[in-house]
């Protein structure tokens, strides 16, 4: 005959049966209806235009794409006091919170498989479970540390560093969507400012945004937080486009990840509560490695990437 419980096994049992269901993914929220800024052209969403660039467009202005191509022929191998040498090592560090580091992760084992990949090339995960952009914003986090540490034990130095994958994101916590989404832009700024003063050599940053999030349940990150990251991100390399931005590191949109749930992008892209874990906001295996391929596809494919990440 089984033993009852006592009353604090109880409470901690209920404890666990509420977080359960708390954190639980909802599978049943398969749109939220909004457009991802790849389809929304010069359409609006709260008053700003869609696309990754200006006017609602996709693809990079001619003049900072001719920037893109300048800083893409400064990545070379380089030893580790930073002088060009053909033996050296060109070093690729993801920046970013857990859901980065997951992805990109995954787009390390990718990369260890791609024979197309330059062996010149060490791919360093930077980013961090639990490092928001609040975080990499303060020069003395602990997440700058750790980097460091990962630099160390990939046998590279910060001098080797030159092109980085920057996907960032802040507890949302029911602020508001608007105050969020300005807070995240400093922060995601002042990150920027912390790799040119800490990388002397670094030449490009890639961005991403979040990834769907219509499935998850808990206040960590939720819709339309972040679909409106991916505003944060035009908004930023915009006003690097116009001058109001040191011009190192390049900056440029690396994949863009939102789509709508399970309705298609125009390219084919759907996010199942399959792609995601019991949160609804963290990947799955199958989550992770659609990102990592769609961020390998990018650096082999792109002219700003392809010169240095390929043989």
């Amino acid at each position: 005959m089984r033993r009852p419980l006592t009353l604090f096994a109880s409470a901690l049992v209920l404890v666990a049966v509420t977080v359960a269901r708390a954190v639980a993914a909802d599978c049943t929220n398969v749109s939220t209806g909004m457009i991802p800024l790849t389809d929304l052209g010069t359409g609006t969403y709260k008053g700003m235009v869609g696309g990754l660039y200006g006017a609602g467009a996709n693809e990079l202005p001619d003049a900072h794409l001719t920037n893109g191509l300048r800083a893409a022929a400064r990545i070379v191998p380089r030893d580790g006091r930073g002088a060009p040498n053909p033996a050296g090592r060109i070093v690729l560090i993801s920046i970013g919170m857990s859901n980065t580091t997951q992805e990109f992760s995954a787009f390390q084992e990718l990369v260890r498989r791609d024979a197309g990949v330059s062996p010149s090339l060490i791919t360093v995960d930077g980013a961090q479970g639990g490092m928001t952009a609040a975080d990499w914003a303060d020069p003395g986090a602990d997440a700058w540390s750790v980097l460091d540490k990962r630099l160390r034990a990939a046998g590279v130095t910060r001098a080797q560093v030159q092109a980085a994958w920057v996907k960032l994101a802040n507890r949302a916590y029911s602020t508001p969507v608007d105050t969020y989404r300005a807070q995240l832009e400093q922060d995601w700024i002042v990150t920027l400012r912390n790799l040119r003063d800490r990388f002397p050599n670094l030449q490009i940053a890639y961005h991403s945004s979040r990834i769907y999030a219509g499935y998850a349940t808990s206040l960590l990150n939720p819709e339309p937080y972040a679909y409106e990251s991916g505003f944060v991100v035009k908004r930023i390399i915009q006003r690097q486009i116009s001058g109001q931005l040191a011009p190192r590191p390049w900056l440029a949109w690396g994949p863009y990840l939102w789509a709508d749930g399970l309705v298609p992008r125009s390219d084919g892209l759907t996010w199942q509560c399959s792609d995601f874990q019991s949160d609804g906001t963290h990947p799955s295996t199958a989550g992770r490695r659609k990102v990592a391929q769609r961020l390998l596809d990018f650096l082999e494919s792109d002219d700003t990437a392809r010169p240095w990440f390929t043989r």
